[in-house]
This record gives structure tokens, sequence and C-alpha cells, in this order.
């Protein structure tokens, strides 16, 4: 069972001080498991009935987050990729152990370990954790949005201040999950729209356009557990993020992060064709 979707931007009436230090522990555990069988030529995988690839590290990295859950928060929900849902829904740890398992099993190093918490239905507490690269992003409602530096201290994230669409630099995902989407005409007017378009991959354009480097991500096909963490971290660093329609839902299938100031003109853009503007 998915958790209910109320509206955004809620009171911060809660120290999430402690929350975001577990979901950063968490987020350690699943290091370690993750990166113990990354690249290992004896790794299991199999395919599941939707057709996507599980390995055995997806597998365990969840198992090693709801070991800690379990003995730490006895009393919340959990709601991963792997293991489904369980327990309270008004405070709902929602995982994705391995974001990006086709990489993962090609041995490419852009893949994710998603944590957040969400509290009533909202993502409160967010954490994005690329171990093979070395990186990390968090963030909690009130807290604001960081990212790791190499060798220095954390350093706050801002989304960008750009204005124009036509200087605008946007990741789209894939040409095929719009076109299944039945979006392909909108795809054509954002290309056409914008500076620059890039497919950057599944977790990461999420970061980048948290740390100001792009102004816009959209994505279909996506569960609660592949968007999660990403409303803390783009909304503390400045940004906005919705479903493709424009809704504040993680549970709509689609997803739409911008840098806050282009978000509508994104939206006017996408659903209204060029002659009808």
């Amino acid at each position: 069972m998915s958790p209910p979707t109320p509206s955004w931007n809620p009171t911060v009436d809660e120290d999430l001080n402690a929350e975001l230090d577990l979901a950063l522990r968490l987020a350690d555990a699943a290091d370690a498991v993750s990166m113990a069988r990354f690249d290992a030529p004896d790794l299991h995988i199999r395919t599941k009935p939707d057709a996507t690839h599980v390995t055995e590290a997806d597998l365990a990295t969840e198992r090693a987050i709801r070991a800690v859950l379990e003995a730490e928060r006895p009393g919340d929900g959990v709601f991963g990729e792997e293991y489904g849902a369980t327990g309270n829904l008004a405070r709902q740890w929602i995982i994705d152990p391995i974001d990006g398992t086709a990489n993962y099993l090609k041995g490419i190093p852009m893949w994710t370990t998603l944590i957040a918490l969400a509290i009533d239905g909202v993502p409160r507490v967010g954490v994005a954790s690329q171990p093979a690269i070395g990186r990390r992003w968090w963030a909690a409602t009130g807290l604001g949005a960081w990212t790791n530096t190499p060798g220095g201290a954390p350093r706050r994230l801002h989304v960008s201040a750009v204005a124009r669409l036509d200087e605008a630099s946007v990741s789209f995902q894939s040409i095929a999950q719009w076109d299944e989407s039945g979006h392909t005409d909108a795809l054509l007017r954002l290309s056409r729209a914008v500076w620059r378009d890039r497919g950057y991959g599944d977790a990461w354009p999420y970061c980048l356009l948290a740390e100001g480097r792009l102004e816009f991500v959209a994505e279909f096909g996506v569960r609660e557990y592949d968007i999660a963490p990403f409303v803390p971290i783009v909304t503390e660093a400045g940004g906005r993020f919705t479903s493709f329609e424009g809704a504040d839902s993680i549970a709509s299938g689609s997803s739409l992060a911008t840098n806050g100031v282009l978000h509508d003109a994104f939206l006017e853009l996408l659903h209204t064709p060029a002659e009808e503007r």
C-alpha cells in the first residue's frame, strides 16, 4: 500500500535532525553492503515479473536498511522496492536499495541508494547516496539541502536562478520513456525551447538540479521509492517538485522537478502546443 500524498510545504513542527542523522546512517549501512558486491563477476541476477532486474545486492541492501530501522524505529512503517510496504503509514521510510540496477549489474557506477522519511504522506527527509563515485546528497524540511565535498565540509545546495527557457539545461530520462507515456510531442517542444537537453540517467539529474547545474528533470513510470528523497532535496535547495501534471504527489507515476522559477513555464510548454499558446 502506498502512503497518502497531501500537499507539500508542511509546517516544521518537530526536530528532524535525529531523523536525518538516522537516514545518513542507513545510507552508510547500505553503502557497505552494495559496494561489497559491485562489479562482482559472480553477482546473482534474476528478472522480476515486470521484466526489470533484481540482484542479490538489491535484496541484501534493503534487508540491511530494514534491520537498522527495526532496531531503531520499530514503530515506523517501511515501503521498499524489493520487500513492499509494512507497518505505519503516518511515518513511513521509503527505500530504493539500488536505483539504477541496470547500471549496477553492468558495472557502471551511476546507481544510487534512495532513502526518505514521509510523515503523513509528505517526504520530509531524503538521502541519495552514490557510493561508487563517493557522492551523497541529503536534506530535511527546514534544515536545508546538502552534499559532500571531497576532503572538505558539506556544502549547502541551491538551485539555479536561470529564468529563461532558452537558457535552461534539462534532463528528460529517455526518449523511449516519453514515447511510451504518449508525450513525444511534448518532449520535442521541450528540446526545441531550451538551451540544452540530455538524458543523464535515473537519480543523478535531481541531484544536479539541486546543485544548480540543471533547471528541469522529468520522468514517467516512477514509483514513490524512485523519487521520494528528491522532494526535500529539491525543495530545500529552493526548487519545486510536482507530478508531470503539476500536482503535489509522489504517487502519480510521474515527476517534474525544476529550479522553481521556471516551473510554471515548463508546465505550460509541456501541456500546451505552440498554436494554442
